[in-house]
């Protein structure tokens, strides 16, 4: 690997303007070489913006680049897996947004790209790079929770269906909140668990507010008339060796926060909430809550994901959040949504 990282990107859109370039551009070893994208004021925007030289209409013909390493996949859902196969076969090293993909077959083909190619393919995550995820995973590791047999996943927003993009739409948003939102807590959960075999889902999905105009939008004002998407929905998920979860997720539902972002874990030793970063556990017949202290502040979680994305180009080490088990997560989501439509648990 050459002393600077070349990295290209694929996708102008505000994810990658408002996260993947700028911390790139933040890394003396990186240089945004080339950055992609159909529509015309959004690659030349973004290459004004940030001064890169390079800007393609077609992604294909920036991944024939040899001074590119590296590529963001910025893109809307629908174009995840195209892009992404298409850069690991061009020799490049991936890191593709959440979700993985728009469900586990696409997901499965990335997947078998990056361990055909040899290239790494990791997955936006971002959560996972949170001081509070990363000290609940330091303690589950120690054996401090014990046997964890339960978790209560939650990624709810009152009033938080998108205003912009393809987030209305299941044909290229492959779902609503669940799939949005949902897989970050999700993800996170089984990190800290250890990433469990699951065996069976049982799920159901709701859509009670997004196809209506009288309905507020505190994220921008949808188009109601074309959504097919689910405002929310709920599932419970059966792991091998007996470990169960329940998954809650909504663009809209009436609760009390705005958003709310948080699991717990419960273990035969221990227990521990992620927001706000909490643990519970008896100690000499004595009921303990435990608040860590002194945690790292003010952490941009994206931007130490792409730092260690670059990390593991540079010195060709694994990636944290790897396709595997980003692939994992997009299982349980598609289990959750065929659930949904069959009235009945789903085995995996």
């Amino acid at each position: 690997m050459p002393e600077t990282i070349g990295v290209g990107i694929i996708g102008a859109g505000g994810i990658a303007r408002g996260i993947h370039i700028p911390a790139y551009q933040k890394l003396a070893n990186v240089r945004v070489v080339a950055v992609s994208d159909p529509v015309k004021a959004s690659r030349d925007g973004a290459a004004e913006q940030f001064g890169i030289e390079n800007a393609y209409t077609d992604f294909h013909q920036m991944l024939a680049r040899d001074d590119i390493h590296a590529v963001s996949v910025t893109t809307p859902n629908f174009l995840h897996a195209e892009a992404t196969i298409a850069a690991l076969e061009a020799g490049k090293h991936v890191l593709c947004e959440k979700p993985l993909a728009m469900n586990a077959v696409e997901g499965e083909a990335m997947c078998e790209a990056a361990r055909r190619t040899g290239n790494k393919l990791m997955c936006g995550f971002n959560y996972r790079f949170s001081p509070q995820v990363q000290c609940l995973k330091r303690f589950a590791q120690s054996g401090a929770f014990g046997d964890m047999y339960y978790a209560h996943v939650q990624a709810m927003r009152r009033r938080g269906i998108p205003g912009w993009g393809f987030f209305v739409s299941k044909e290229k948003n492959g779902g609503g909140g669940m799939i949005d939102i949902g897989v970050h807590m999700l993800d996170s959960a089984l990190h800290v668990l250890g990433f469990p075999k699951p065996i069976a889902v049982s799920g159901q999905t709701y859509q009670k507010f997004g196809k209506r105009k009288d309905v507020l939008g505190l994220m921008g004002q949808w188009d109601f008339k074309n959504f097919t998407v689910e405002d929310m929905a709920v599932a419970f998920v059966r792991f091998e060796g007996g470990a169960t979860l329940m998954l809650e997720s909504s663009f809209v539902a009436n609760m009390e926060e705005r958003e709310k972002m948080n699991f717990q874990i419960y273990g035969d030793k221990g227990g521990a909430q992620y927001n706000p970063l909490q643990m519970y556990a008896e100690q000499n017949q004595t009921l303990l809550d435990i608040t860590p202290a002194f945690l790292p502040s003010n952490v941009q979680s994206h931007h130490v994901q792409i730092a260690s994305f670059i990390e593991s180009v540079a010195n060709d080490t694994p990636v944290f959040t790897p396709g595997e088990e980003a692939l994992q997560v997009t299982r349980i989501v598609d289990a959750i949504y065929l659930s949904g439509e069959r009235g009945e648990e789903v085995k995996l």
